[in-house]
């Protein structure tokens, strides 16, 4: 009897194994999201997602679950271009622009031949960066004084002299 007992356990051990495998290949039905659609009527895309292109006018009692009638794309670039709207007053004289800040000037090559960028050593924020940027020149070779410094590489930005974190000479900026 003891035997028949152990067999018996046996095999169901063995049926619990064969149907665990098993579903663990087979799709689950855990942490599946269900619709979050507003509208029951809406274009769902073939990826199941609700289409946002197809925008259509919608009053609500609500005005901030209001949609309101969007502009054409033209119209959108006419605003953006500055295209003057119906009969728009007289704007007033713009002020005189600001003096650009004084860029400051590379220093001399050291003793092995390598010179740093002309922020070196200076506080190296996004005033510095479009300083270099106006600077630079994409047609000519790159180097420590010619460098597009909102360029990254592997997600790291470059510094006042145009070196990536882990280059030779790299500094970490100020």
């Amino acid at each position: 009897k003891n035997l028949s007992s152990n067999t018996s356990k046996m095999k169901l051990a063995i049926a619990a194994v064969i149907l665990g495998s098993a579903a663990a290949f087979s799709p689950s039905t855990f942490g599946v999201r269900q619709s979050t659609a507003i509208f029951n009527e809406g274009h769902i895309g073939s990826g199941g997602m609700a289409d946002t292109r197809i925008v259509e006018t919608l009053q609500h009692e609500d005005p901030r679950k209001s949609i309101s009638a969007a502009p054409s794309f033209e119209e959108y670039l006419k605003s953006r271009g500055g295209a003057p709207a119906a009969a728009a007053p007289a704007a007033p004289a713009p002020a005189a622009p600001a003096a650009p800040a004084a860029v400051p000037s590379a220093a001399a090559p050291g003793s092995d031949g390598f010179q740093y960028g002309i922020y070196d050593g200076q506080k190296w924020d996004h005033d510095a960066k479009k300083a270099v940027y106006d600077q630079w020149d994409p047609t000519a070779p790159r180097s420590t004084l010619n460098f597009n410094p909102f360029e990254t590489f592997g997600g790291n930005s470059p510094d006042a002299s145009g070196i990536y974190p882990g280059e030779n000479r790299y500094k970490d900026p100020i």
